[in-house]
């Protein structure tokens, strides 16, 4: 466990991102990241992923900043929830939404390979997003949908649970779609529909801000960036030290903070 955290970098902070991450591939040696979700910059990483340290952690940072943040999005590990509670007093719960659709495209997955679909190219065809396919892509995509009648019906319903994600516009017209889906899907998706049931409220929560998980995902990015060029990691503080610098450095050369630069130039 590191100590107290700075202040600072704290200041102004609404919507954040608690996720968990291996130091080194393969192993089991999982620290927790923390981000800003507005800002797609790392807060603060935490040795540990187990809930007591995490809080242990966090509390230490003001009141009055904790109280600031309205949102925290998660993955559906169980001790997280407990996190926000102790943590964050004014914010709401949020399932991310990559998590989510990746219970269900993971299920997809299985299914294609319970139908015997073993065409290259046949997993990354259909958990793409439909919209980004090409033509090309799409006639391919065709071939491996008139394999199965269940692997189309199972791709359809992954279309299905997408567009809900696009198109819902509040937390009540999401949650009845999602059920609706739910109802037509639990024979083909019978695991991710438990899931989705049970966290059902949180992955709601969404749409109150539609927060995009897409700067966190960038922030993963470059954090793995920076476990290869180390070579991987053993010493935690060597680890964090190295993730601070260097989005400390990445925050510096950003657009918007160089734009401010120049109108203070002139």
């Amino acid at each position: 466990m590191s100590g107290p955290r700075e202040k600072n970098t704290w200041d102004s902070v609404k919507r954040i991102d608690i996720d968990e991450i291996a130091m080194r591939k393969g192993h089991q040696d999982f620290v927790t990241v923390i981000g800003d979700i507005e800002q797609g910059s790392l807060l603060d990483v935490i040795d540990s992923h187990r809930s007591a340290d995490i809080i242990e952690t966090l509390i230490q940072q003001p009141l009055e900043l904790r109280e600031q943040v309205a949102e925290v999005s998660i993955d559906m590990w169980g001790g997280f929830p407990k996190v926000i509670a102790q943590v964050f007093p004014n914010a709401i719960l949020v399932y991310d939404r990559f998590h989510v659709m990746k219970l269900v495209n993971s299920e997809l997955n299985r299914l294609r390979k319970a139908v015997g679909m073993t065409l290259r190219g046949s997993r990354y065809l259909l958990l793409k997003n439909q919209t980004d396919l090409s033509e090309e892509q799409r006639l391919q995509l065709e071939v491996i949908l008139n394999h199965s009648c269940c692997l189309r019906i199972a791709y359809e319903l992954k279309e299905e649970f997408r567009q809900i994600y696009e198109t819902a516009r509040t937390s009540q017209s999401g949650k009845r779609c999602f059920q609706t889906w739910l109802h037509h899907a639990q024979q083909l998706y019978q695991e991710s529909c438990q899931t989705i049931s049970e966290h059902l409220d949180g992955i709601c929560n969404y749409f109150i801000s539609h927060s995009s998980s897409g700067a966190i995902e960038g922030m993963n990015n470059r954090i793995k960036l920076i476990k290869r060029q180390g070579y991987g990691f053993t010493n935690f503080e060597n680890f964090r030290a190295r993730l601070l610098a260097c989005f400390f450095h990445w925050f510096l050369l950003s657009p918007e903070v160089q734009e401010s630069r120049n109108c203070i130039q002139i």
